[in-house]
């Protein structure tokens, strides 16, 4: 069910302009895989070979650290309409800072960002659709109150110690920079 092309067709295009969201993978060497979403008006396809996209401020930048390793990059598409569909591109990618040369007129296609941090640049080597029949369909109901009751099931102390045990280092150990308790505990 799946078909592969070498390079982006305008039914590709219009699908890709059509969604949402988007997921980046991207590896190095060793170590874990990293997937992650993106949204907001973050994408731009710039020729049939190519696909540009601005990484906004998150919570890490795994991406950015890896493409030093390793370039490989996948972007993917899913329909989550009524019309399926997954679309996955394969490629090469190039990193480009803030201040570095080129960054001018890579974000001047752009929405201006604050938070702008990085445009990555994917030199596409293959493009992949497949049938997307398993995929559920969604529409927006209404935002989600289980954090919220979690927080306020936890109260304040609960929430520090909860910091405490499960935020003070990341998965890989390395320090978050939580503060510390207000009783000056660790």
């Amino acid at each position: 069910m799946a078909d592969f092309f070498d390079a982006l067709g305008e039914r590709h295009h219009r699908f890709i302009e059509a969604q949402q969201v988007f997921f980046v993978a991207t590896a190095g060497p060793d170590g874990r895989v990293n997937l992650s979403p993106k949204g907001l008006d973050s994408l731009r396809v710039l020729a049939a070979e190519r696909i540009a996209w601005l990484n906004l401020t998150g919570s890490g930048n795994e991406s950015a650290a890896h493409l030093i390793e390793n370039p490989r990059m996948t972007l993917m598409f899913c329909s989550f309409g009524r019309s399926p569909l997954i679309l996955r591109v394969y490629g090469s990618a190039a990193v480009v800072h803030r201040d570095e040369p080129g960054w001018g007129e890579r974000y001047e296609r752009f929405t201006p960002h604050a938070g702008a941090r990085q445009i990555f640049d994917l030199a596409i080597e293959s493009v992949q659709t497949s049938c997307g029949f398993a995929v559920p369909r969604y529409e927006f109901v209404e935002e989600r109150s289980t954090l919220d009751a979690w927080a306020d099931k936890k109260g304040e102390q609960g929430i520090r110690r909860y910091w405490r045990e499960r935020n003070a280092v990341s998965i890989d150990g390395k320090p978050t920079g939580m503060p510390p308790a207000a009783d000056g505990s660790a």
